[in-house]
């Protein structure tokens, strides 16, 4: 028999397991002698398989977020660019001028918008070489307009 000094108190007693039946102190019979209840190690492993999956999940939404976000910056940039400049149906050779070198500045993160950006740059280019009379470089700067506007909803408009 445990005496107990003034001030202490006695341990609790364990929850009974899962399936109720305990011994009188505690034990569950069906467990064996200094092992958990049964059940307990399933509902470890459940949890930390949820765990895992979860982090899993997490890691794969945070890896391609950066990858639109730059995506949407380039996209942002190139509006911006394209905004700027003479008006390019009364002055497309001075339009095309100011739209060259700003769009070489940018850095587009996928490999469908560099090219479109190049095309457009190229496009601007042959338009300007030619004082802005070529209808073949208006119509490349249409054709590369489109490119950009179907990456970037609105950017070449």
């Amino acid at each position: 028999m445990t005496v107990w000094s003034r001030g202490d108190d006695p341990p609790s007693p364990p929850a009974p397991p899962a399936g109720g039946k305990t011994t009188a102190r505690g034990h569950d019979p069906a467990a064996g002698p200094g092992r958990a209840p049964a059940g307990r190690p399933a509902q470890v492993l459940t949890l930390a398989a949820g765990l895992a999956l979860t982090l899993a999940l997490l890691a794969a939404c945070s890896r391609s977020a950066p990858a639109a976000t730059a995506t949407q910056k380039a996209c942002r940039q190139v509006s911006a660019v394209l905004a700027n400049g003479p008006d390019p149906d009364t002055d497309p050779a001075g339009h095309a001028a100011a739209q060259i070198l700003p769009l070489r500045r940018i850095h587009a993160p996928g490999r469908d918008l560099r090219a479109a950006i190049s095309r457009l740059d190229a496009a601007y280019q042959e338009l300007f070489a030619s004082a802005g009379r070529s209808s073949e470089a208006a119509a490349a700067v249409a054709a590369a307009s489109k490119d950009i506007n179907r990456i970037c909803p609105g950017a070449a408009t």
